[in-house]
């Protein structure tokens, strides 16, 4: 079985004045003329409030608080963004991927940056998320996203279905196991080294039951805000702390100073 990735056309390989391999010219011109042809983006609407908000966190809560043991922040996180994993093939834009040890390039206005190139990359995504909206999609379809999925070598696909659209299971998770995605029950990534779970609590200023990343003991991974919060109150605890050290301080000086008082009024000199 010939992968979609397979059907990307090698590059043609020149001898250099320097005795060395190199791609020629001429295919790197051909290369460039081609991607200016490419639709990067368009205007058709994203999902639903809930999708959208949902992809957000878990976007935002890597940047905000997340680092890999090993690539530290070197990681590219989005969501609806295309995913480009052969020439002249429709991109896949999944809700939301993490791609490890790679970092945006510094202008990501070129029409090769703009997207997830994986050629350009040089790896796909380790893990994808899909937020199911409706019933209509191809999540649980095994030759639908799941095979084209296997074929990228995406290792790791989340299938939050909130909304029971496709089931009777809110969460699906898949990992790569010979060439394929199969179900499993393991939350904890160890290729990736981070965990999902299902956490009830407030978002954007709404309540309601969201995927989130967690680390091995499945503490979540806090959002910008929640991490901000926590700075507060943590700060508030210390000032607490010195508060109170503070008036145990003064307490004892004033204890003293009756002390030295009574001394005194007894006609003993106490710094004698």
């Amino acid at each position: 079985m010939t992968s979609a990735v397979e059907a990307t056309p090698a590059p043609a390989v020149v001898t250099g004045a320097d005795g060395l391999p190199r791609i020629s010219q001429e295919y790197l011109e051909e290369y460039e003329r081609f991607v200016q042809t490419i639709v990067t983006e368009d205007d058709t609407p994203v999902d639903n409030i809930f999708s959208a908000k949902q992809a957000r966190l878990l976007v935002e809560s890597l940047y905000a608080s997340w680092q890999h043991p090993e690539f530290g922040r070197r990681f590219v996180a989005d969501s609806n963004v295309g995913v480009f994993y052969a020439l002249r093939r429709p991109p896949v834009v999944p809700d939301m991927f993490l791609s490890l040890d790679v970092t945006l390039p510094a202008d990501i206005w070129k029409k090769t940056n703009r997207s997830y190139f994986i050629w350009e990359y040089g790896k796909p995504p380790e893990v994808v998320v899909e937020i199911v909206s409706n019933a209509e999609g191809d999540e649980k379809r095994a030759d639908g996203k799941l095979r084209l999925y296997a074929q990228m070598g995406i290792v790791r696909y989340v299938v939050y279905d909130p909304a029971l659209h496709t089931g009777s299971e809110p969460l699906r998770l898949y990992a790569l196991i010979q060439g394929r995605l199969r179900r499993t029950d393991e939350t904890w990534f160890d290729e990736v080294q981070l965990g999902v779970t299902l956490w009830r609590g407030i978002y954007e200023e709404r309540e309601d039951t969201w995927l989130r990343w967690c680390d091995r003991n499945g503490v979540v991974i806090p959002s910008g805000v929640e991490r901000a919060e926590a700075e507060r109150q943590r700060a508030e605890l210390e000032r607490q702390r010195a508060d109170a050290e503070h008036e145990r301080a003064e307490a004892e000086h004033q204890r003293a100073e009756r002390l030295a008082a009574k001394l005194r009024a007894a006609g003993i000199d106490p710094d004698a």
